[in-house]
Parts: C-alpha cells; sequence; structure tokens
C-alpha cells in the first residue's frame, strides 16, 4: 500500500511530461506531413547521384 504513494505521483507527472513532448511535437511541425519521407525514399533523384559522381571523379 505505501508504493502507491509513491507510484501514483510519478505515473502522473510522467503522463503530464508525455503531454508536453506530444503539445511540443505539434506546435514544432513534427507531425504535418507523415506521408512525405516515405514518397522521398522512393523517388529517384538522378541530380544528386550525378554530382557525387562528378565529385568523386575529381577527386581521382
Amino acid at each position: 500500500m505505501e508504493s502507491l504513494y509513491l507510484l501514483i505521483p510519478v505515473s502522473v507527472v510522467l503522463v503530464f511530461v508525455i503531454g508536453l513532448i506530444f503539445w511540443w511535437s505539434l506546435k514544432s511541425g513534427q507531425m504535418e506531413d507523415l506521408e512525405g519521407p516515405a514518397y522521398r525514399i522512393l523517388m529517384d533523384d538522378d541530380s544528386t547521384a550525378d554530382s557525387v559522381k562528378q565529385n568523386s571523379e575529381g577527386r581521382k
């Protein structure tokens, strides 16, 4: 029973901290575009591949 005197305030504080972190992530735009990064992985960007190839050839 004495452990509840410790566990209940700790859990309330933990919920409050998690709520603050979630609120911060919403306000800072962390959850604005959920699908964009997934599509960017699939897109083939030849311009960056060409610039990397040119940089590596220039170092030889």
